[in-house]
């Protein structure tokens, strides 16, 4: 299966998937094959941010309205070597790339899979200045890219709050009120009413009366009862952070001698 070369605009920019159709990241550049212009590699934005690029191969990838699908494990592509996306692959880098995925370049259909000089030449330039989906082997159109900044949230812990419950121990002042019992005298002169208790023993002896007193005393008795219920509970509280990220994008000049062509000698688009 092949990528076609009329949909490698439509390619780059949207979202890869691995082959179980986890998200890998969104595809950045499309390199082709010089000599018949087919999709040979993709470089996809795997970082947080999109500030790192992976590249991986196009052999049996597909591509519909959802994204593209490649056919490696997500984590697979992660892991592949880094190369700066600056427009050219290097022999070195594909030679990288090939031994890393465990194909060879024929298989990718990269130029250069012989050993004759003009196909290594053609390797070197694939994906270089003009492959990269338009230029002077594919048509008159050079295509323009920018960086598109994907900002997102990520849940971290920052910490934890737990509940503690221990025993303070404090005084505390109670004023009761408590009787007692005291002695008091009372004299009565004797009355026709009592004259008869007054006289009824001897007239003259020694006696003895007792009377018992009583006092209350205060009792202390402690009982531990349920006051309330405690727990731990999260609030979510939602700010404005502004994030401050260098993204690049490609200008194109127009260059030339011909005083007689429309603008200057240098036209930035």
């Amino acid at each position: 299966m092949m990528i076609e070369t009329s949909t490698i605009d439509t390619v780059m920019g949207s979202t890869a998937y691995d082959k179980d159709g986890d998200k890998i990241g969104t595809v950045g550049q499309v390199y082709v094959d010089p000599d018949d212009g087919h999709a040979v590699w993709a470089s996809v934005n795997t970082g947080f941010f999109g500030t790192s690029e992976s590249f991986v191969p196009l052999e049996n990838a597909s591509f519909d309205s959802d994204g593209l699908r490649v056919q490696y494990d997500k984590a697979f592509v992660k892991d592949a070597p880094r190369i700066d996306v600056d427009g050219e692959l290097s022999t070195e880098d594909q030679e990288a790339l090939y031994q890393y995925y465990g194909v060879s370049s024929g298989s990718t259909g990269g130029a250069g899979y012989t050993d004759t000089a003009d196909s290594t030449d053609r390797r070197d330039t694939v994906g270089g200045p003009g492959h990269d989906t338009s230029g002077p082997n594919t048509d008159d159109a050079m295509t323009r890219s920018e960086q598109k900044l994907n900002v997102g949230t990520q849940k971290v812990q920052t910490g934890k709050a737990r509940l503690r419950k221990y025993v303070v121990t404090e005084q505390q002042n109670v004023t009761v009120p408590v009787q007692r019992e005291e002695v008091r005298l009372e004299r009565e002169p004797i009355t026709d009413a009592n004259v008869g208790d007054a006289v009824s023993g001897a007239d003259l002896s020694s006696e003895e009366h007792e009377v018992t007193l009583t006092e209350e005393r205060v009792v202390v008795n402690k009982e531990t009862v349920p006051v309330e219920r405690v727990r731990l509970d999260k609030d979510i509280v939602t700010e404005q952070q502004t994030v401050t990220e260098d993204v690049a994008r490609e200008e194109i000049e127009l260059e030339g001698d011909d005083t007689t062509a429309r603008g200057t000698g240098r036209d930035r688009i």
